[in-house]
Parts: structure tokens; sequence; C-alpha cells
């Protein structure tokens, strides 16, 4: 199925320009470690027990502004901070490190496993109920949280890392040893048989890791059964993926290059939709020429290519690099796609950034750029009840209250219905929310405990007249 339209032009890579990941071991012996004053060393040393570190040399030489670390955008994006631990936690693990004696690797290991244990590096909630079964086995590759689309885990070690490590990301509960918070390896005959029962699938996601660490071989063995007639229903094919940001050569000369953009190709002559949901978190990524012409590579497939990133304080909780981001992906030929909170797992308040501001940044950046990259959503939290959005403020009843909405919803009926919650000026997460009125549920806390496959039509006015009666007692 390899195309010539994507083989000319292509020279052979330099060796020393193929994708490296330099875990801590590797960057202590690189050139780069020289460049790293010592207290910011020895975090990275000390918290690497905690979370792991791995980036691509790619980040290291075209991303990161050295003569700005620590506070550089991308740099405190990727390594660890001694502020994502508490303090007595930090200089006890410190201290085990730097005893002259040997304290044994079971007192360190210990130490590391009750620190993990409370930074709680698991997803929050937002999984819960979406293993599917297949005759009455689960099958703990896929999610099935909402109604069209189904999440695929590929199978191969390859496809279940990242390009690097975000120090933010809720994903380092997998790669920190904690097999309960990955997905399993997905079997493909599982994924096509499951697929085959849901005629109501529509969007096949491929994510969990990043799917573009695959060999395109491997790839390949997982697109080609969603294009066959008896999956005709799958009408969306997803690959989310941070190699367009942070490893662009994937889609310019890497060794299965051009195979990769011939199995994209195939997807769209066979009249599925592709959509390429790059990770994109600073303007900055966007500035190297390599960037730009992997995205205009990845287009020429007649994929779709979209942009999202979270929301982090100290990289990109500034309404200018919001803008500047969203504004430079559509002239570069991108969708912008949504801002999104992390969920509340592992050290993530180190870059929490307080809701009312998140959507004030939003606001801001969305006032200032032109309609065509007014696709973006936001910001988003995907939470247990489903993807929930933050609107905006209002006062109803003379109450200060948080609009909020559902993007996506365990139950599709829930989508799109606006509902309240008190205003709080501290909150970070959802959970972290009440209703706007006392001696009331979220309109959907019953269907969380009590799903149903049919929900009552939405009545709004009924909604705010409740709600709003609610406000007096």
């Amino acid at each position: 199925m390899t195309s010539s339209l994507f083989v000319e032009s292509w020279p052979p890579q330099p060796v020393a320009d193929r994708y490296r990941p330099l875990t801590l071991h590797a960057l202590r012996r690189s050139s780069y470690w020289r460049r790293l004053p010592p207290d910011v060393q020895e975090a990275l040393v000390v918290v690497s027990l905690i979370v792991p570190f791995c980036v691509g040399e790619y980040v290291l030489r075209e991303l990161i502004d050295w003569d700005r670390i620590p506070d550089d955008p991308i740099f405190r994006m990727t390594f660890p901070h001694a502020d994502m631990l508490d303090s007595e936690d930090y200089a006890a693990l410190a201290e085990l490190r730097r005893r002259k004696t040997d304290p044994g690797a079971d007192v360190i290991a210990r130490e590391v496993a009750r620190i993990r244990e409370g930074l709680g590096l698991r997803p929050a909630g937002s999984t819960a109920g979406s293993v599917p079964t297949l005759d009455g086995r689960p099958i703990h590759s896929l999610r099935h949280a909402y109604r069209e689309t189904v999440r695929v885990a590929p199978a191969p070690a390859a496809g279940r890392w990242c390009h690097l490590y975000r120090t933010g990301s809720w994903r380092r509960g997998p790669f920190a040893g904690l097999p309960e918070a990955r997905f399993q390896s997905c079997d493909v005959d599982d994924m096509v048989a499951y697929l085959k029962a849901r005629s109501e699938v529509t969007e096949v996601t491929f994510a969990g890791g990043d799917p573009m660490m695959m060999r395109a071989e491997v790839l390949r063995r997982y697109v080609e059964p969603l294009l066959h007639n008896d999956l005709e229903h799958v009408r969306t094919i997803r690959i989310d993926t941070e190699s367009p940001a942070r490893w662009p050569q994937r889609f310019l000369t890497d060794r299965d290059t051009a195979e990769v953009l011939s199995i994209f190709a195939e997807v769209v002559r066979r009249r599925r939709h592709l959509v390429v949901m790059g990770d994109f978190s600073h303007p900055r990524e966007l500035e190297p020429v390599v960037a730009q012409r992997a995205v205009r590579r990845i287009r020429s497939t007649g994929a779709e290519i979209r942009m999202r990133a979270p929301l982090l304080r100290g990289v990109n909780d500034d309404p200018a690099a919001w803008e500047a981001l969203w504004k430079t992906g559509a002239r570069t030929g991108m969708i912008p796609n949504d801002m999104y909170i992390e969920r509340d797992a592992g050290p993530n308040g180190f870059f929490d950034v307080k809701l009312a501001r998140a959507h004030e940044i939003f606001r801001q950046a969305y006032s200032r750029i032109p309609a065509a990259a007014r696709t973006a959503r936001g910001p988003s939290m995907s939470a247990r009840p489903g993807e929930i959005r933050l609107l905006g403020e209002s006062t109803l009843g003379g109450h200060r209250c948080f609009v909020l909405d559902f993007l996506r919803a365990k139950d599709p009926e829930w989508v799109r219905r606006p509902f309240f919650a008190r205003f709080d000026p501290d909150a970070t997460w959802f959970d972290d929310l009440q209703p706007a009125f006392a001696g009331q549920d979220f309109f959907f806390d019953d269907g969380l405990l009590h799903p149903h496959p049919e929900s009552p039509p939405f009545d709004p006015q009924r909604v705010l007249t409740a709600q709003a009666d609610g406000a007096g007692t």
C-alpha cells in the first residue's frame, strides 16, 4: 500500500537526527546535564524516583531556551521540579539519597511507594464504568465511555509510551509502575469483535501512550480492519499524538515515514474521516520549520489535524500564549480544538490553575482570535460524568454561580444541558464544585448512581425554575 506520492524527496535522515529518548541515566551522560544548575540536577534525580523522566533530544535541542531555565515553559513542562512534592517528602527522599551509608534499596523503595500513594497517580474517576465486555469478558484495553466513541490502547510496548513524560500528565501513573492505572494491551481480534457488535460506535480513538511511537507495520495492523465493509459504521479514526510538536520528523524523514503517510492516505481514500489530534501546549512548539512541514505533510494525505492542550500554570496560563498558539496553528492549517484541565491525579498541584482564572484566560484569548480559529472550546474537564465545559459565571437568585455544560457525557441526553455550580474562587477541578442551590444535586447525579438508557426530555425553563425555587430554601 506504499504510495510513491510520499516517497519522493525523502532523503535518508542522519543518524544523529533520529528520535532519541533520553532517560535520566542518559541525560546525566549528555552535555545537557552540565547546563543544569546543581539544585535543578538534585531535584531531577530526587523527583524522578517518584515520577519517571524521559524526553526526546529534539525537545532539548530545539524547544527549550536554556538561558531561561528553570522558568522556561517547555523546561517546566518537561522536567520534574522539587515543588512537585510536599517539602517534607522531598527533604526525606533527598536525605536518603545523600546518606554516606547506603540506606538500602528497600528503604528507598518503601519511601517512594508511600509518596506515590499520597500523590494519587491514578485517573480521576473518568474511566469508571467505561471498560466494555465481550461475551461476558471485560476488555481492559478498550474504553467505551461515550456512546459513539471507543478508545483503543495499542498493544506493542512502543505504542504505550510518549515522546516526553509531561510533568503534569495523569498518564504518569502507568509509567510510574502502577499497572491498575494503565490500559492493557489491545488484541486486534477483540477490538474488531467488539466493534462489530456495537453499531452505534462511529469513532475509534487510538490513545493510551502515543500511537505514533508504533512502527508503521504495527499501526497498519490496527487501522486496516477498521476499513473493511463489516465495520462500515466506524466513520472516524482519531489518533492522539504529541509527535507533530515533539517529534515532527516522524512525518518527514523517519525510517518508515512514507508507509505511515500511505496508511493515512489509504484511510482517506476508503472514505473514512481521519483526525490527527496533535498536542501543542505552547506556541514555541510551532516555531521550528520542521514542525510546520510536518503539519503540511499530514494534511497532504487528506487527514485533518487538530490541536489541543492542557492549561498549565507557569507554562501557558496566559491569554497571549493561547492567542499565539491558536492563531499560528490556524495559519499552519490546523483546527484549534480545546483547552482542557488536566485530571486531578499525580503532582498536578504544581500546575493547577483556578477554574475562574482558567475561564478568564480562555475568554480573553478567544476574543482576540479570528473566526477561523474559533473552533476552540474550553476550558473543559474529563470527569466521571463526562467532558464538562466551564461556560462562565452568572448570578441566579442572588447567588454567584459557575455555568457549565457537557461536551460529551455518559448519558447522551446530558450533552449541552446547562447546569450551575456554586462559585468557588479556589476550585481547580470539577470535584471541588457544589450544586449552586442548597438542598439540590446536579441534575445528572441520580443518573450516575442509577443509569438508564433514555433520559426525559430537557426543559430549560423547568430546570431554571426549579433551581431558582431551590435558592430560597
